[in-house]
């Protein structure tokens, strides 16, 4: 039996509210046997619905630093300055990788440039909008934030967007299907076959 050949890294990073886990969802249902999510550990507070394993990993504050003393973590970060943790698991991604399948990081970008030092050949894409003004048209359509919380995660995205041309290729999500159909065309041109 033949050793299967490596799978690659893909890191997806664009600024919160850019449609990156729609996309995401609709890349990973095109793959589904080739490519799969890394799932993210947090110290936030599981969300109702939320699963651990599921949507996140969720650890305490103690456990989190505990491993990341362990070196546990491929990277992690905290994000949004409310003292919430964010990490992918090495246990997350290298088992799939030496099995040949690709697997998939939606992370930050000071996730993806931690991922970047660490990782060589990984395929980079960074989702953005069409312009800034539809960022905040979608973040306020959520209707879920508090103003002063629309202000922050506006600020990380200028912020985000000015790191933009650090990754390999960029992709507008204006139209869902035309950007799930970029990004494909990136990954097989990069050696993912979606048989």
């Amino acid at each position: 039996m033949t050793t299967p050949q490596p799978g690659k890294l893909v890191v997806v990073s664009g600024p919160s509210g850019v449609g990156k886990s729609t996309v995401v969802a609709e890349v990973l249902a095109r793959f589904s046997s080739r490519l799969r999510l890394s799932v993210s550990a947090t110290t936030r507070k599981p969300r109702p619905g939320e699963q651990d394993g599921v949507e996140y990993h969720f650890l305490t504050s103690a456990e989190f630093e505990a491993r990341r003393a362990d070196q546990d973590f491929l990277e992690c970060v905290e994000v949004f300055g409310q003292g919430h943790w964010y990490g992918t698991l090495w246990s997350e991604v290298g088992p799939s990788l030496e099995a040949g399948i690709w697997v998939l990081l939606e992370i930050d970008v000071d996730g993806a440039k931690e991922v970047l030092g660490k990782v060589s050949g990984a395929v980079t894409i960074f989702i953005r909008p069409r312009s800034q003004e539809e960022l905040e048209r979608r973040l306020r359509s959520r209707g879920t934030e508090s103003e002063e919380a629309i202000q922050r995660r506006l600020s990380v995205a200028m912020r985000e967007l000015s790191l933009a041309d650090q990754y390999e290729t960029q992709v507008v999500n204006d139209t869902l299907a035309e950007a799930v159909d970029e990004i494909c065309q990136i990954l097989q041109n990069r050696g993912l076959s979606n048989d």
